[in-house]
């Protein structure tokens, strides 16, 4: 009985380690890209790790381009649902409507997506963006997806430039507020730095990217 006990108090507490360890997506700090991968609209922005500061990040540059990079990564909301990251910009993508076609480029966003699987149609993503012309907090549909793609700017033109700013977002509770639906499991992490659609340039920088429970 006292093996059958410590056998189980033993899984017990690793479990509780692991769901209370954080999920590591984007670790560029210890200069890896594991996992990521390109996917281009137009043109190529560049993506590479660099050192800033002392610190190794992942820099965007954006010349009249619009690629990311993504990361296929389950994750357990339940478990793990706060995203954490930094990020900070160089200069602002300045004269745009960001709510439509030709205004649809972002300095830098974050976002996660959850698959519809087979009903590819039920696909959802919510963009966190750096906006350059819209308040902070504002939210709206996506001006290519519609309503499958959510827009919600955390940062807008009022925030310094050249200077780090940290995020936690509860992507379940986002998801409930954005799509009205209670989802357990997202499917990727993605981000981009685009300017296709202004033909503007823009660099901005990112930081290690990671699900924690709280």
């Amino acid at each position: 009985m006292r093996r059958l006990l410590f056998a189980l108090l033993t899984v017990f507490t690793a479990q509780n380690v692991l769901a209370e360890s954080p999920l590591m997506i984007g670790e560029f700090t210890r200069n890896r890209l594991d996992g990521w991968e390109h996917k281009s609209f137009k043109g190529e922005t560049q993506y590479q790790l660099q050192s800033l500061d002392g610190v190794v990040v992942l820099k965007a540059d954006s010349h009249a381009a619009g690629s990311g990079l993504f990361k296929e990564q389950r994750v357990d909301l339940e478990q793990t649902p706060f995203l954490n990251w930094s990020w900070r910009i160089a200069n602002r993508l300045i004269g745009l409507n960001e709510q439509s076609k030709a205004g649809d480029d972002y300095a830098a966003r974050i976002y996660v997506v959850v698959k519809g699987g087979l009903a590819f149609w039920q696909t959802k993503a919510i963009n966190y963006v750096w906006a350059g012309n819209t308040a902070k907090d504002t939210v709206w549909p996506n001006a290519f997806a519609g309503n499958h793609a959510m827009m919600l700017a955390l940062r807008g033109p009022e925030t310094p430039l050249n200077v780090w700013h940290s995020e936690k977002r509860n992507i379940r509770i986002d998801l409930q507020k954005l799509f009205g639906e209670d989802v357990r499991y997202i499917d990727a992490v993605a981000l981009m730095t685009d300017t296709d659609n202004s033909n503007q340039q823009v660099s901005a920088f990112y930081g290690d990217i990671w699900f924690s429970k709280d």
